[in-house]
């Protein structure tokens, strides 16, 4: 594990990624070329050119000049998502100014969420949920509906109330959910099809405090046999597992302190309680992980699976992940075990989590309560490309929607009958962006194709 210090400073935030070297350039015009990766590296992005703008001017006047352009954030993607043959912007030179609200937050888009809770301890505020990693940015994962767990959790975009983008024409244009209601929903989940996201305002709510318990050595028939009690069992639950034994599946429960038993049982469904700290990948070290053992802590040091100060892997990975109707669980459970002798050689962990409905029309959770399979892989790019058409194959009678920053292989035609909102989203954003200035290879090819 490489560790590195997290929140020292926001420009800390970049260190030791390749756009590190750049700050030393020019902030309104393109950086001199040099390869850029994403996080995992497995792509090279494209764009022979890096705008990093240091002021919302500059961003309306890059956009302005530009013939295309494509947003990029965090690099947490694994796909051409934010790709782009022509330019990119990045955020991270704007100003990192906070405002807050009675029950809100406004951030800089290009804000990663593990800087932003350290603002929300100062006024002992909270968000509803994080994702499992905490370095990832505000707008790019609510472009790309990125998610925690929970029965009751929405994803990360369900607690935007407001953001604020600059257009292809170079207008600062506002979007409220209490003014713009179904436009709202439909901009939010924007996969960098309107304009670049300079601001997100988010709901809040009291800081609250948790506990974490891991359960090892799950039997693999409690997965299906229990599913909707082993989820219901906290506030935000995980399963792990490899699908093919038992010493590798766990549970993670994550409950608010006013939920905590006095007790915690321990043994669950077969499944027995940890004494130390745990991994997902149980031979790597815990010491990334957030507290277990239900040590008491605030919100955002146990919502993650991960601390903020440590990166969960060196990179070297590549993932997908499918959601589908949260009824349907227990069946692709049972299809995921059969499937697991194809699946063990690639495969180094699945994740199973759940996300609460939502009406924001591209996401994964649109109009059902939803389970999220995710699957962290060897970075074998070829043994993937191999695997996943008889991975979705398995998966399609469940009308599995992949999430829209990883890798999967569904064709556009069915991925687009997947999302009964989809007609909708290109007329928002050929509103926004009539000459698709925003547009890349990507969105082309399963949004607009």
């Amino acid at each position: 594990m490489d560790k590195r210090t997290f929140l020292k400073t926001s420009s800390a935030l970049l260190a030791g990624t390749i756009l590190a070297p750049l700050a030393g350039c020019s902030r309104t015009e393109p950086t001199a070329w040099s390869p850029r990766t994403n996080w995992a590296g497995n792509l090279t992005y494209s764009a022979n050119s890096l705008d990093m703008p240091s002021t919302i001017e500059e961003v309306q006047e890059i956009v302005r000049k530009k013939d295309r352009v494509r947003a990029l954030g965090s690099r947490h993607s694994f796909n051409t998502v934010a790709d782009s043959t022509h330019a990119q912007l990045s955020l991270d030179a704007l100003p990192r100014t906070v405002i807050f609200g009675e029950n809100s937050v406004t951030v800089p888009g290009g804000m990663r969420y593990g800087e932003l809770v350290t603002h929300l301890d100062t006024r002992e505020m909270a968000l509803h949920n994080l994702a499992s990693l905490p370095h990832i940015s505000v707008a790019g994962a609510l472009a790309t509906a990125t998610h925690g767990s929970g029965v009751t959790c929405g994803n990360l975009a369900t607690a935007a109330i407001g953001i604020e983008l600059v257009s292809a024409s170079g207008e600062l244009v506002s979007l409220s959910k209490e003014r713009d209601g179904d436009r709202f929903a439909g901009a939010i989940v924007g996969l960098g099809s309107l304009g670049v996201v300079t601001h997100v305002t988010l709901a809040t709510e009291r800081a609250y405090e948790m506990t974490q318990h891991v359960y090892l050595n799950v039997p693999l028939n409690a997965m299906d046999e229990h599913f909707e009690d082993i989820m219901g069992q906290g506030y935000s639950v995980s399963i792990f597992t490899d699908w093919q034994t038992q010493e590798s599946s766990q549970i993670w429960i994550k409950r608010r302190v006013a939920m905590e038993l006095a007790e915690p049982d321990p043994v669950l469904y077969g499944a027995t309680i940890a004494d130390r700290n745990v991994h997902p990948v149980l031979a790597l070290s815990a010491e990334p992980c957030t507290e277990q053992m239900g040590e008491v802590g605030i919100w955002h040091a146990r919502l993650p699976h991960f601390k903020m100060e440590f990166t969960p892997s060196s990179g070297k990975e590549l993932q997908s992940e499918f959601f589908v109707d949260r009824q349907h669980a227990p069946e692709v459970i049972g299809v995921l075990r059969d499937l697991a002798d194809q699946l063990n050689p690639l495969l180094m962990i699945s994740e199973v989590r759940t996300i609460a409905i939502d009406d924001l029309w591209m996401s994964t959770a649109y109009g059902r309560d939803s389970v999220a399979f995710h699957f962290t892989w060897h970075q074998d790019w070829n043994a993937l490309q191999a695997l996943l058409p008889e991975l979705e194959a398995a998966l399609a009678p469940f009308d599995a929607r992949p999430h829209w920053g990883k890798n999967f292989n569904t064709v556009p035609e069915v991925l687009q009958s997947r999302y009964p909102r989809i007609k909708d989203f290109q007329d928002l954003a050929t509103e926004f962006d009539p000459e698709g200035k925003f547009r890349n290879a990507f969105t082309e090819r399963y949004i607009f194709g």
